[in-house]
């Protein structure tokens, strides 16, 4: 195992310290990318995140569905920096359980700097009023409520975490450890890990599963595209059922728009909310039969981040 810690030193000199390989690869992305892949084809996971967090501190976040594997790579970041960025996209149409497992988890794990991303207000006034666009057009959907978030939020960060694998389904077969995409680091710990691996880690962490989970929701995402899944699946079968789509877009190339969107839009301020914010809010509904607003005040302190942009 490297030895990856690092004070005042930049991102090249770390590089050059930890591999001269990477270093040689030069400025590119992709060529550092497909170096590091190289060097930690067999390293575990958790010193692949370790890595990462060291390589880009203070400019890394965890992106985070909280959905039905989530707790392992949450757990792994809590056990190496509670204060890392985990960003959450909350859409307006996730499942109740879903905000409640969130809360639940972040507490339990002190992850203390939890961010809730938004869809633009005026976007979804303009686009999807009777909010029936999952039905009709779910890549626009998709790309309005997840994509454009996503988009501005990451701005402020080099690198980010996901925690696809390879074995959810074949559009993830070819996934590296490290990718680039954007200008931009994608660091996938999990990649090559199977559904044993998975089961093993939960079980040995005592991690809460996704209440959900237990009733066959093996991938879960935004109410109206999400089902269960049948056994001999692919776990992520039951997303889209019935459609050609298989990924919500965030994973899609950057500028791959769905057909008839815009490339030019007004910039719209949006907030990212603190937990004491929502606190002082009191924006946790009591009604759950109805609805939950994942703009919970039951998470951790975690610091403010102000997002402005046009989602382009």
């Amino acid at each position: 195992m490297h030895s990856v810690h690092h004070t005042e030193s930049s991102e090249t000199d770390f590089l050059a310290a930890i591999s001269p390989a990477a270093f040689n690869a030069g400025d590119e992305p992709e060529a550092r990318a497909a170096v590091l892949s190289a060097l930690h084809a067999d390293t575990d996971a958790p010193t692949r995140l370790r890595l990462a967090l060291d390589l880009y501190k203070g400019r890394i976040a965890l992106v985070s569905s909280f959905g039905a594997e989530s707790a392992i790579l949450l757990h792994m970041v809590a056990q190496i920096d509670k204060a890392t960025p985990v960003i959450f996209l909350d859409t307006g149409r996730l499942f109740a359980q879903t905000i409640l497992y969130r809360n639940d988890l972040a507490r339990r794990l002190g992850l203390s700097n939890v961010q809730t991303a938004k869809p633009d207000p005026g976007r979804l006034a303009q686009q999807d009023p009777d909010r029936l666009l999952a039905y009709s057009q779910p890549d626009l959907c998709c790309w309005i409520r997840k994509v454009e978030p996503l988009d501005e939020v990451l701005t402020a960060f080099s690198a980010w975490i996901t925690g696809r694998k390879r074995q959810q389904a074949s559009t993830r077969a070819q996934i590296a450890p490290f990718e680039a995409e954007a200008g931009r680091m994608k660091v996938n710990p999990l990649a090559d890990w199977s559904s044993r691996d998975v089961s093993a880690y939960l079980a040995a962490h005592d991690l809460p599963p996704h209440p959900l989970v237990a009733d066959g929701y093996r991938s879960i995402g935004c109410v109206p595209c999400t089902t269960r899944v049948k056994a001999g699946e692919d776990p992520r079968a039951g997303r889209w059922r019935g459609s050609n789509k298989v990924e919500c877009g965030i994973h899609k190339p950057s500028g791959e728009r769905p057909s008839g969107e815009s490339k030019s839009r007004a910039a719209t301020p949006r907030v990212l909310l603190t937990s004491q914010e929502l606190h002082e809010k009191e924006l946790f509904p009591r009604d759950l039969a109805s609805s939950v607003d994942s703009t919970s005040s039951d998470l951790p302190t975690q610091q403010t981040a102000t997002v402005t942009g046009s989602g382009t």
